[in-house]
């Protein structure tokens, strides 16, 4: 009576299996990672619906530094980079991103540029 097996286990490990876990991992997580702005800004809460739509983003952080699409600029010089930034444009739309702890002045300040020029001001926050 024979009662060892035809077939033997093999106890190498086969990494392929756990390469395509780990490629699928990173692309489940390169996808849900968006990253909308390169800034490190902490927006004010508030409810509401976001958009998608943006032509020009101005960003001011605690330090009361302007950046206009991610580009450091002197304060002084916003009205300007702004009318270069949105000539041609059909709706001219600013995105403010002004950090939580940044004085209402500053962000009025954007706000009155745009009344101005007859731009729309959209305030960016982050969701509650």
């Amino acid at each position: 009576m024979k009662l060892k097996g035809r077939n033997k286990v093999s106890p190498d490990f086969s990494m392929s299996s756990m390469t395509d876990i780990v490629f699928l991992l990173l692309i489940f997580f390169m996808l849900t990672a968006n990253s909308p702005n390169a800034l490190d800004l902490l927006l004010p809460k508030a409810k509401g619906k976001s958009t998608n739509t943006q032509n020009v983003s101005v960003s001011i952080d605690k330090n009361l530094q302007y950046f206009v699409n991610n580009e450091k600029i002197n304060g002084d010089y916003i009205e300007v980079e702004l009318k270069k930034a949105l000539e041609g444009q059909d709706k001219p739309t600013i995105i403010l991103r002004a950090e939580e702890s940044v004085a209402i002045k500053e962000a009025v300040r954007v706000m009155d540029i745009a009344n101005r020029n007859s731009y729309k001001v959209i305030l960016a926050v982050r969701p509650n």
